[in-house]
């Protein structure tokens, strides 16, 4: 990405919305700055531009909304799941973290951790992490996907399997409520059994608007040590999909 892109693309999936004068501030530029910058990034279809204002992209190929506009979605629910997780993560913890929107807002959260050293395939928690004074980051893969700026490629898995974490911080694209948390590609599915196998805990992070959802991949059967955290106490069917896992409800 260019100068300032990665910021930009920051802001609107944090905010959803954001205006081209709070993005000069922000990035303490001219909006002159902004909006050559954001012009190639409409361009491509990375964002939209109207009316002085900066939104998610909305389309992709694969099956889910791109990462901006997941990241714009239940904004409120993933903040509070957010919190309650980064409540279970110690300074100076080891930590693994998949490329999910919800593990988007923890990594956000655990920016007030120090000592931290992380493993994951995206992009986004990556850089949100690494510029914390004391934390390690390794980034794991070399090509990033074009609507998550996710890894799934060999060098992803490697490095992954090559460590050991206390904790993997996984997320899910929907709860089925006969087979549980599901994702929508193998790749998916394989990284959080990867990042999954190389911790002591794993902790589940998703928002209750995924109940009730399906999707084409079953995520690893969870464990007595796995945790759920999400915002509010699923039906009882979802409930029993989730057992053995401990159950913390946040409140937004």
């Amino acid at each position: 990405m260019g100068r300032y892109e990665h910021e930009v693309m920051n802001a609107v999936g944090l905010r959803g919305t954001v205006s081209v004068r709070e993005l000069a501030a922000l990035l303490d530029v001219s909006e002159q700055t902004v909006r050559r910058v954001v012009k190639p990034m409409a361009e491509r279809g990375d964002v939209h531009k109207g009316h002085g204002a900066i939104t998610a992209a909305t389309t992709t190929s694969t099956g889910e909304a791109p990462f901006l506009t997941r990241m714009s979605v239940a904004r409120d629910e993933k903040v509070a799941i957010a919190t309650e997780v980064a409540k279970l993560v110690r300074d100076g913890d080891t930590v693994a973290l998949d490329s999910g929107s919800t593990t988007g807002y923890i990594a956000q959260a655990l920016r007030a951790h120090h000592g931290l050293t992380v493993v994951t395939n995206s992009s986004f928690i990556a850089t949100t992490l690494a510029t914390i004074p004391g934390n390690r980051v390794h980034m794991a893969g070399v090509e990033l996907r074009n609507h998550d700026g996710a890894a799934f490629d060999a060098f992803a898995f490697q490095v992954v399997r090559s460590m050991k974490v206390r904790v993997a911080i996984l997320s899910a694209s929907a709860v089925d409520a006969k087979r549980g948390p599901m994702v929508h590609e193998h790749a998916e599915a394989e990284m959080s059994a990867a990042m999954g196998d190389i911790a002591e805990v794993r902790i589940v992070a998703v928002d209750a608007s995924k109940f009730g959802r399906s999707a084409l991949v079953v995520l690893p059967p969870l464990r007595p040590t796995d945790i759920v955290v999400t915002d509010r106490r699923p039906p009882v069917l979802h409930a029993r999909a989730i057992r053995p896992a401990a159950l913390i409800t946040a409140v937004p």
